[in-house]
């Protein structure tokens, strides 16, 4: 088949770009480069271009017929969420709906979207399926429940089917070692550990001590990157086979704390990472636990890496042979 990879040059469209290719497909990966590297894009025909710019992605959507689309193309960071949401609105909602609207224009039926579990807010219960309330509490959450709610609409009206994906914490890096996570500034706990391990950084900061678990720092459900992108795949097929519009939540399912991880990071590592003690952030809820039972059944997903010393490995490779000192 032959997809059209928007965003194809961040974390977790490279390592789509890569499934994709190696099973076979023909690919296009459009990136504007505002977070994406050149050099993680492996493969497929590149097209530099914003989504938000109507008129080359109807020049891109005339030149050929794609099967579906992958939309990667989100900018990610919660706290630049609530300082600059105009940002965020306009990138992660209004530039997605003129990919949608031409997308519409060019008959293409078939859409994978890179959604997350910021669309629950604070968790009611955990774990947390997607039946959950819909209650984000920043611009960045919003910005992609709003998507959801369009797709909702454009395949009521325009036949439009899609798949959206709510990530719960996306971690690790290619087993290969060929791509892996780099965020600048980075944000996420597992890369910002590995950096203080190999001297990146001096420490690692840890928010607040005194939650109600059992060492009293944060649970998180943290996914190994090759299994998200394992899901798109086999999301992308159950459209083609008729499936319906949906959601699934994509997470292990179970919870590690924040101290679980710096402990796996040094026993992996063999490195003293220093740890600083912060209080707590605002908004950062004790427990974020997927439920990802309906994506196992009705997509026959199973992780491969769900062990979080796999996922610390894979990261840690990756680190060590990119250190960009």
């Amino acid at each position: 088949m032959k997809f059209l990879v928007v965003g194809g040059a961040g974390y977790i469209g490279s390592h789509m770009v890569k499934q994709l290719l190696g099973a076979g497909h023909e690919l296009v990966v459009a990136d504007n480069f505002s977070t994406g590297h050149r050099d993680a894009l492996i493969g497929g025909k590149l097209v530099e271009l914003d989504i938000a710019d109507a008129q080359a992605l109807d020049v891109l959507f005339a030149g050929q017929h794609f099967d579906a689309v992958f939309h990667f193309a989100s900018f990610i960071q919660v706290g630049e969420s609530v300082t600059e949401p105009a940002k965020y609105y306009q990138n992660n909602f209004a530039a997605t709906l003129t990919l949608l609207h031409a997308m519409v224009g060019a008959g293409v039926k078939n859409f994978i979207f890179s959604s997350t579990a910021a669309v629950y807010g604070d968790p009611v219960y955990v774990p947390i399926d997607e039946e959950h309330p819909k209650a984000a509490i920043n611009p960045y959450g919003r910005s992609k429940w709003m998507v959801e709610q369009v797709l909702e609409d454009f395949d009521r009206a325009y036949g439009l089917k899609s798949v959206c994906l709510r990530y719960f914490n996306a971690a690790g890096a290619d087993p290969e070692g060929q791509l892996g996570e780099r965020h600048e500034p980075e944000t996420h706990l597992l890369p910002l550990i590995l950096q203080a391990a190999s001297g990146r950084r001096t420490s690692v900061t840890v928010y607040g001590r005194d939650y109600d678990t059992p060492d009293g720092t944060c649970i998180r459900d943290y996914v190994h990157v090759v299994d998200l992108v394992a899901a798109h795949a086999l999301a992308v097929d159950y459209l083609m086979e008729g499936g319906t519009s949906t959601a699934f939540n994509l997470g292990n399912g179970q919870g590690f704390s924040v101290q679980q991880v710096i402990d796996t990071a040094r026993y992996v590592t063999g490195q003293d990472i220093r740890v600083s003690d912060a209080p707590r952030r605002a908004g950062d809820p004790p427990r974020l636990v997927a439920d990802s039972r309906r994506a196992k059944a009705l997509l026959g997903w199973q992780p491969r890496f769900a062990s979080l010393e796999q996922i610390v490995t894979h990261a840690w490779s990756w680190e060590q042979k990119y250190p960009w000192n």
